[in-house]
């Protein structure tokens, strides 16, 4: 029999979990969160986590699963979650995956692309340099290096710029050329 899994994705406070809930009810089957800030042990305000009795209905997983002092990052969760689906898949045909991080989603859904590992010194350097220059130092030094990223990245947003720059710097390639993930699993996305 096929195997499948059913991700639930929307806005904050739309009903994603008890819908999750619901669903994982009517297949007999356990949940996996895609929440970037659910898996923190220590984060409790703010974050919107399953209630105790929905904890209690359904097994869920990636609740509760890190602590703040880990490092938790797109890879780590699709690391995380392709494991934790692969030995629920023994036991049962279908998974609710939940959640509204969308680069989580991404990540399992279609896998994340291949960066090089980067050097600390340099990242660091230019998270300083942004720091003190701002960001119209920041778009036109990656305007300069990277005119491919540029005209298809997002040039307001100073964490994708400075990814940019950085990998452009280290690797003297553009993060484009690393972008080339392709759909690898076939999902039902509600």
């Amino acid at each position: 029999m096929k195997k499948n899994c059913v991700v639930i994705v929307g806005p904050t406070a739309v009903g994603k979990t008890s819908l999750a809930v619901q669903v994982a009810q009517t297949f007999n089957t356990e949940i996996i969160s895609a929440d970037s800030r659910q898996c923190y042990q220590e984060l409790n305000i703010g974050v919107a986590k399953p209630s105790a009795e929905e904890l209690a209905t359904v097994p869920h997983h990636f609740i509760n699963s890190h602590s703040i002092h880990n490092e938790v990052n797109a890879a780590v969760f699709e690391m995380y979650a392709l494991d934790k689906i692969n030995s629920l898949f023994v036991k049962n045909d279908c998974v609710v995956r939940v959640g509204g991080t969308g680069l989580y989603i991404k990540a399992f859904c279609e896998g994340l692309d291949p960066m090089p590992v980067i050097n600390e010194e340099l990242k660091q350097e230019i998270i300083n340099q942004y720091n003190e220059k701002g960001l119209a130092w920041l778009q036109n030094e990656v305007a300069g290096q990277d005119p491919v990223f540029y005209a298809k990245g997002e040039i307001k947003n100073p964490q994708r710029l400075m990814r940019a720059l950085t990998i452009k710097l280290f690797t003297g390639r553009s993060i484009i050329e690393f972008q080339s993930a392709q759909k690898k699993k076939e999902i039902l996305i509600l």
